[in-house]
């Protein structure tokens, strides 16, 4: 902890934390507010999911390409426009009575305007501390950023079942708007300029550690939306069960990553710490049919372990991507593993909601261990891939360019 009381006393670190943090909380609520509204608006799951597929194609031709912008406009021009392009997009969603095929376009807009908040915090911070904190930096970070991926649905569930579903989706908006306004007023997107990247746009996921983060990531994040559509289909939409229980994954989560954040990263963290998160979804998924009558106990317990591993797991992917991109590349390199976790909190949630469909609230476990098995596959397979970060600076490669020499 002594770690993370010198982080926080660094000047500028809280105060950015808590901006972007803010900022990036829709990003938590959206997939699950637009789960439950669409759902209730149309009858069906299998409708909810096509709105959230759309949404999340908008996402991945979005994400690294207005975090690579941030390299030719700068980050703030970039930001505001897309804060208020989305906001208006997603305010579009939770207000006017479309058809399917009209939520479709308007998710999709709101994908294609996601403010590339995450990418710039993460070029940010290695200009704010020395080497020697960068990585339990990316460790507080990756528990904070739990706030977002299972508070944030905790938030909605609560809103959405007790108030309306469209104050569930507003709610985000005015996050996205406030904490966009906030992050967008730090003095640090003005020291900091992002140089333009001398390679195409793309090639940095040729890299094997940006492509390993990018796909382990979309696994993650993807097994964590299937779980909260599928304790929202468990509990119901009149209960606070549901809320319950995504409180207490957020808790296990936010655990894990304070006790755990601090080991040094080796080739083998990615897998250790998806293991974690596979474990306690398949007993989950398990006792949901084994322990009829049950649910709430064991879902309690077994998603507290599975949450143990969410954000050791995140804080890896930061830090292995850090180490392995020169500085003009972290922006676009941190949009590619940031779409791979929108993308995956989207397709989490309509896998689950067509297994709901078809299979009730245990399909959307299914789909949440199958996400969690190959999360953890996928690093053991790509091993030779992963940085060993122990006793190396996790500190982006700098940028080196001929220095011109005056002829005597």
């Amino acid at each position: 902890m002594s770690a993370y009381s010198d982080l926080l006393k660094t000047p500028g670190v809280a105060r950015i934390i808590s901006a972007q943090l803010t900022a990036r909380f829709p990003f938590g609520m959206l997939s699950l507010a637009f789960l439950l509204h669409i759902e209730q608006q149309t009858g069906s799951y299998g409708s909810a999911g096509l709105v959230l597929a759309a949404t999340s194609i908008g996402q991945a031709i979005a994400g690294p390409l207005t975090s690579r912008l941030m390299g030719v406009w700068g980050m703030r021009r970039v930001i505001a426009v897309t804060i208020a392009v989305c906001a208006a997009a997603v305010t579009a969603i939770a207000l006017l009575p479309l058809t399917v095929p009209w939520y479709m376009a308007v998710g999709a807009l709101a994908g294609l305007s996601m403010p590339p908040i995450q990418p710039a915090v993460r070029t940010i911070y290695p200009k704010m501390v020395n080497s020697r904190q960068l990585t339990p930096l990316f460790s507080l970070d990756a528990t904070a950023q739990e706030i977002i991926w299972v508070v944030g649905p905790v938030v909605t569930t609560f809103i959405a079942t007790q108030i309306s579903t469209v104050w569930g989706i507003l709610t985000a908006v005015i996050f996205l708007v406030g904490g966009g306004l906030w992050f967008l007023s730090s003095p640090e997107l003005g020291r900091v300029r992002i140089p333009r990247s001398k390679r195409r746009f793309g090639t940095v996921l040729r890299r094997p550690p940006v492509m390993l983060a990018t796909v382990v990531g979309f696994l993650l994040i993807g097994a964590c939306a299937a779980i909260e559509a599928g304790v929202v289909a468990v509990f119901g939409h009149g209960g606070a069960g549901a809320g319950i229980v995504l409180a207490i994954f957020s808790i296990g989560s936010i655990a894990g990553g304070l006790s755990f954040g601090h080991i040094a990263i080796g080739p083998w963290a990615s897998a250790r710490r998806m293991f974690i998160v596979f474990v306690g979804t398949a007993a989950a998924t398990i006792g949901l049919v084994a322990m009829e009558g049950s649910e709430f106990l064991w879902l309690s317990v077994t998603l507290f372990v599975a949450g143990v591993g969410i954000a050791p797991a995140l804080a890896v992917l930061f830090a292995m991507v850090s180490a392995s991109v020169k500085f003009s590349d972290t922006a676009e390199a941190y949009g590619w593993v940031g779409t791979g976790q929108l993308i995956g909190a989207a397709l989490g949630s309509a896998a689950a909601g067509l297994l709901i469909d078809t299979n009730g609230p245990v399909g959307a476990f299914w789909a949440a261990s199958a996400f969690a098995l190959v999360g953890f596959i996928v690093p053991v397979v790509g091993k030779r891939w992963h940085p060993d970060l122990r006793g190396r600076d996790a500190s982006p490669i700098p940028d080196t360019e001929p220095v011109p020499v005056q002829p005597s």
